[in-house]
C-alpha cells in the first residue's frame, strides 16, 4: 500500500523565510569580537540552536558574556527583515488547498517567534502547529522536534516531508524516518544532495502535485 502525504514540517529560517544572510552578519559580528582566532566560524554554526553555541564557543570565561550576546541577538531579530523564500506563500497555499497538513519546526525561541508574527501578521495562519526550541527535548539533528511535529498533528512520520537547509535539520529529518528535501539557500546543492531525497533552489516551481510526484517516487524505490 502507497503511503499518503499528510504532511509537510518547515524549518524556520533558510526554508520559510530569507534570513540566513542577516544571520551571518550577526554571528560575524560576535565570533570576530570574541573568536577572533576563528576565522569563518559564523559559517560552521549554521543550523545549531543558541544552547549548542553558548555551550561549544562561549564557555568558561566567555560564559559571563551570554546574557549580553542573547540581548543583542532579541534585538538584532526585531528589527530583521523577513521576507519569505521566493514562491513559499504560492507553495504552502497549493499544499493546504489539497488538505496537506502544514507545521514550522524551528529552533527558534518564543521571543525570536514574537518578531516574526509582528513583522508577518498572517504568518500563523499559514500553519497547523509551531513548535519551537521550548517544545522539544533535544535539539536536531536529533529526530525528537520533527516526531513531536508528527505527533501534533495526529500523522505518521512515514507520511511526513521535511523541509531544511542546514546539515543538523536535514540529519534530524531523515533520522526521524521522513522524506527530506533540501533548500540550497544556506550550503550548495550538492553539499546538501547526501542528506536529503530532493533539492531545490526555492519554492517557485514547487506545487502540491510536484511535491506528491517526488514523495511517491521516494517512496517506491
Amino acid at each position: 500500500m502507497t503511503t499518503e502525504l499528510k504532511a509537510a514540517l518547515f524549518d524556520l529560517d533558510g526554508v520559510v523565510f530569507d534570513t540566513e544572510p542577516q544571520y551571518t552578519v550577526f554571528w560575524g559580528s560576535q565570533c570576530r569580537l570574541y573568536h577572533p582566532e576563528h576565522p569563518g566560524l559564523e559559517y560552521e554554526i549554521k543550523g545549531q540552536t543558541l544552547d549548542q553555541i553558548f555551550a561549544r564557543w562561549w564557555a568558561g570565561p566567555l560564559a559571563a558574556e551570554r546574557p549580553v550576546v542573547t540581548q543583542r541577538l532579541n534585538d538584532y531579530e526585531a528589527g530583521m527583515d523577513y521576507s519569505y523564500i521566493r514562491g513559499f506563500e504560492a507553495f504552502i497555499a497549493s499544499l493546504r488547498r489539497h488538505g496537506v497538513l502544514t507545521a514550522v519546526v524551528t529552533s527558534s525561541n518564543l521571543p525570536k517567534m514574537h518578531s516574526v508574527y509582528r513583522a508577518q501578521p498572517r504568518f500563523t495562519s499559514l500553519f497547523d502547529a509551531v513548535l519551537t526550541s521550548e517544545d522539544f527535548a533535544e535539539s536536531k539533528p536529533s529526530p525528537d522536534c520533527y516526531l513531536r511535529a508528527a505527533a501534533r498533528l495526529g500523522v505518521q512520520p512515514e507520511a511526513c516531508v521535511v523541509l531544511e537547509d542546514s546539515f543538523n535539520g536535514l540529519r534530524s529529518g531523515r533520522a526521524a524516518g521522513m522524506m527530506v528535501v533540501g533548500l540550497a539557500t544556506t550550503n550548495s546543492r550538492d553539499d546538501i544532495a547526501l542528506l536529503s531525497d530532493a533539492q531545490i533552489a526555492d519554492y517557485q516551481d514547487m506545487d502540491y502535485e510536484r511535491l506528491c510526484r517526488l514523495f511517491t517516487r521516494k517512496n517506491t524505490l
